[in-house]
């Protein structure tokens, strides 16, 4: 009859054991934690767990009192997968593992010498680690809350307490470890299923962010890249040892949580029009307009043409009348292509547009040209005129407003989805991306003080993005030096935190993003001691 006090402690144990298990989220401790408890538990000298997959068991951690390999710290490759079925679905029982996966049921082996139906060759790798003749085995399979089998607990020359000799291990010895092996289970299961759901929920923003970048063939990478940039910004801010950041540190759960927020953070753009989303010139709207206007100028030019011809056949009755040679003629024309050349021009946006320029627009829109119907009209109508006179950029005001929107949709969308703990601020940090530390950002306004730190390195991420980015219609890629000099910049004016940009460059985050995704001519020579922002911070001391 087994001693009270003794059973009374393997229960206790097997409780912390199990709490443990159930609050151990690295899946590497976990697994080597498992076969750690089961050797205490059961006196082994060695233990192994493999888990099922594709109807193979792969070898996880393997544990002798001298050695440990799998889980974090295996050094030498792993062994090849064992087939729970061999040809024509037979089950494989030619292991001590593989039987107990395959018929659901723990065996325990007093001395494998007396057992030639089963192949112990694993065992032999043991006995070199180890040192030691394997002798007692004990396979457990770890079965689900569906009845499958997920994995194997494999156990190795239990050991005498007192002695130290290798003997069998006891029906006790059986029923500890099997406890263990339905805890395991469980907590295996838990993880496993929580990993599939944090997959899932990846795999669904990857799908919706693919849908917002493919909307655009001007922003293609976009969704993809900004995460790029705030994790390994994040992980600089991390590993840095100055400036007011130093202290700044991210754990698990909040460096996933930014990572989700930077996957999400364009969510709203999946109810911009893409019309405005691309437009790569002020004239563009399903198409580029200015196409339009150059067929007016060309009528306006064949028409003077026409009339010229009519006029000098009315005054000398002549037929062969060569118009090339008429110089009022050849100014009108000319005046003509230089006004379109400008129009041309205007609608690019690529330059800042002055009232000089703007007052030209107006008079050119006052020339008139006859349509097919013989009917007057305008050169310019009232949304040309207003579009080509945008004073920067290719948009509107009222379009500017409704690509802006897209903030607040996406803060309205991400608020209404049931982010569990760990990712309730995804929200905030997404919407945060076009906000600005004096204030003067959107959608809310919020300064440096309300934001949150993920929130302002969101602002980083998807700035350096847009700059150094080789798909937009309305701009060229530019170069590192070109980018940090712009970031530098807005972090003197208030737009960016400035802190944050000190670690985004000292601590290399630009480089290593533009090893990895920008072409080799925007990789040039970056000047960091004269960097406006940086060498600000540098010389107030933060």
């Amino acid at each position: 009859m087994s001693d009270p006090n003794h059973l009374s402690q393997h229960i206790s144990h097997l409780i912390e054991i199990g709490l443990a298990l159930s609050s151990e989220k690295n899946s590497h401790v976990l697994l080597d934690r498992i076969v750690e408890s089961a050797q205490v538990l059961t006196k082994a000298n060695g233990g192994t767990l493999y888990l099922v997959r594709d109807n193979s068991l792969h070898f996880a951690v393997m544990r002798t009192n001298s050695l440990r390999a799998g889980g974090q710290a295996q050094e030498e490759p792993s062994p090849p997968p064992i087939p729970l079925y061999l040809e024509d679905e037979v089950p494989n029982t030619n292991t001590v593992a593989t039987c107990a996966a395959v018929s659901g049921v723990t065996l325990n082996i007093d001395d494998m010498s007396g057992m030639p139906e089963f192949d112990f060759s694993g065992a032999l790798k043991y006995e070199r680690a180890s040192g030691e003749h394997s002798k007692s085995f004990l396979a457990i399979p770890l079965t689900n809350h569906e009845n499958d089998v997920i994995g194997v607990l494999q156990l190795i020359n239990a050991q005498h307490p007192e002695t130290g000799e290798v003997i069998p291990f006891s029906g006790e010895a059986q029923r500890l470890a099997e406890s263990l092996a339905s805890q395991a289970a469980i907590s295996l299961t838990n993880q496993q299923l929580l990993f599939d759901l944090r997959n899932l929920l990846e795999k669904f923003i990857g799908v919706i962010a693919d849908a917002i970048d493919e909307k655009s063939p001007y922003t293609g990478s976009h969704c993809r890249r900004v995460p790029e940039i705030a994790m390994l910004l994040a992980d600089a801010v991390n590993a840095t040892q100055k400036g007011r950041h130093r202290d700044t540190r991210f754990n698990d759960d909040e460096l996933y949580e930014i990572k989700i927020a930077a996957m999400l953070h364009d969510y709203g753009k999946i109810t911009t029009p893409v019309h405005v989303v691309d437009k790569a010139t002020k004239l563009e709207a399903i198409f580029d307009r200015i196409h339009l206007i150059e067929g007016r100028f060309e009528i306006l030019k064949r028409d003077l043409e026409i009339a010229l011809l009519k006029q000098r056949l009315a005054e000398r009755g002549e037929v062969d009348v060569d118009v090339r040679h008429c110089h009022q003629f050849q100014a009108q024309l000319a005046r003509l292509d230089d006004d379109f050349a400008f129009l041309k021009k205007c609608n690019l946006g690529s330059e800042f547009m002055s009232e000089q320029d703007r007052q030209r627009v107006a008079q050119i829109s006052q020339l008139t040209w006859q349509n097919h119907r013989g009917k007057t009209q305008p050169m310019l109508d009232e949304n040309e005129h207003y579009n080509l006179t945008i004073a920067k950029g290719t948009l509107t005001q009222e379009e500017r407003t409704e690509i802006n929107a897209h903030v607040l949709t996406t803060i309205r969308m991400l608020e209404a989805l049931p982010f569990p703990k760990n990712l309730r601020n995804v929200p905030e940090i997404a919407g945060g991306h076009h906000e600005r530390i004096d204030g003067n950002g959107y959608p809310k306004g919020l300064t440096g003080e309300q934001m949150s730190v993920q929130a302002r390195l969101m602002c980083i991420a998807d700035i350096f993005e847009a700059l150094t980015a080789t798909d937009r219609p309305y701009k060229k890629a530019m170069s590192l030096s070109q980018t940090l000099t712009i970031l530098g910049n807005m972090a003197l004016e208030g737009h960016i935190d400035p802190d944050l940009f000190a670690v985004f460059v000292e601590e290399g985050v630009y480089l290593r993003y533009a090893e990895r995704f920008l072409a080799p001519e925007q990789i040039d020579d970056v000047d960091l001691s004269s960097l406006p922002g940086l060498a600000n911070l540098r010389h107030t001391g933060t």
